[in-house]
């Protein structure tokens, strides 16, 4: 067996399970769930019937590449929704399937295991795929603490220059995942200037860039456009439909930007994982043509937050993120003790913060926080705030 596998840590819900094994949640209330980051908005009928419409497309094996015409109606939206001119869908972008497999799959195509400890950079707290790929890869991970006091940003000072120089990637995520803030264009002018001091990749995680309330999150191929790297040089972007289009089970993706780096990544999916399968990308190429659908998601979640901070101010110090569709929220106690409380007392879920974080420079930056995911209906998630809101008030 792979030895790098005993590195891999239980995932945050396997934990999660084992904190609640011994406990009997209230059964005076009905279960909600804030834990998991899976939309729960209705999937668009119009995507319902582009799969429908397209089955015929089951006969087919799917390319590595995807079809012309899915690479450009990707290329195509990501012109419109940055305002950036058209990558070259040819070299510049591929459909994937999901941006979870493909940010796994990445640092196996740029980890040189022949260079002495290679090491893979990630923000704390995370998405547990960053650490997995680094690992499997043959790389050691290293962590940012993202923390209440900086505003969440990346302080790229608190690793040394020996890790730095021997950094081949770092994983960011904007709108970040749990704290939903976005980084701005001065973090990114930061983040390439060291890229091109030390040579490593940036794979920018983007799956909720589509999730956002007033202002659209400035995307990492936006800011290159305006920082003069027109040829998005060691820069590769990741999104899905899964977020912006309520569509978690269809699998479908894309990378986009420098096409030195697509190329490879291109090769190694030649043995390892193709496009979508032609339905899927049918279905896609309809849901990247429309933004109706997604205004709707926009309201629906700018009202559910709206009602949520307002139900939860008063007893718990709650803001509105900048966009994704969490809450990252300071315990009055234990973050661990909290979720397991709720559970009991009132049903409801939610997913400590120090499972999505590891220890590093001494701290777990999500000790004493919860994430809670505001995927349900706004009924639902409206109870379930009034629930937390009650149990806070009693431990006081």
């Amino acid at each position: 067996m792979n030895p790098d596998l005993n590195k891999l840590q239980p995932y945050p819900f396997q934990k999660l399970a084992a904190l609640f094994r011994e406990v009997t949640p209230n059964a005076d209330y009905r279960p909600i769930s804030l834990s998991i980051g899976e939309p729960k908005h209705a999937t668009p009928q119009f995507i319902k019937d582009a799969l429908t419409e397209n089955l015929a497309g089951l006969a087919n094996y799917p390319t590595t590449a995807g079809s012309d015409a899915l690479r450009s109606t990707i290329a195509d939206w990501l012109s419109r929704r940055y305002a950036i001119p058209a990558l070259d869908f040819k070299t510049q972008v591929l459909p994937v399937n999901g941006s979870r497999e493909a940010l796994f799959a990445f640092a196996q195509t740029i980890i040189d295991r022949s260079k002495a400890e290679p090491a893979v950079v990630c923000p704390n707290p995370f998405y547990q795929i960053y650490e997995g790929a680094a690992f499997l890869a043959g790389a050691t991970p290293y962590f940012l603490n993202t923390l209440p006091e900086d505003n969440f940003a990346l302080n790229f000072a608190q690793l040394p220059i020996d890790v730095w120089q021997r950094t081949q990637l770092i994983y960011v995520c904007s709108p970040g995942n749990p704290t939903g803030r976005v980084m701005p264009l001065t973090e990114w002018e930061t983040l390439f200037e060291m890229s091109d001091r030390y040579g490593f990749i940036i794979a920018s995680d983007e799956c909720y860039s589509e999730i956002y309330f007033d202002t659209k999150p400035l995307g990492a191929l936006e800011a290159a456009q305006q920082l003069g790297r027109a040829d998005y040089r060691n820069l590769v972007v990741f999104s899905s439909l899964s977020k912006r289009s309520n569509v978690p089970g269809m699998r479908s993706g894309f990378v986009a930007g420098d096409a030195r780096v697509i190329e490879k990544f291109a090769l190694y999916r030649t043995y390892h994982g193709s496009a979508m399968n032609p339905v899927i990308q049918a279905a896609s190429i309809a849901s990247w043509n429309d933004e109706t659908h997604v205004e709707e998601n926009h309201r629906q979640y700018a009202e559910k937050f709206s009602r949520v901070v307002e139900i939860l101010k008063p007893v718990l110090p709650v803001v509105m993120p900048d966009a994704a569709f969490y809450l990252w929220v300071r315990t009055p106690i234990s973050d661990t003790v909290f979720a397991q409380a709720l559970y009991h007392d009132y049903n409801v879920t939610v997913l400590p913060g120090s499972y999505l974080a590891r220890s590093a420079q001494g701290v777990n930056p999500g000790e004493n926080f919860v994430r809670l995911a505001l995927v349900a209906n706004t009924e639902e998630t409206v109870e379930a705030a009034h629930r937390i809101a009650k149990f806070v008030e009693n431990l006081k």
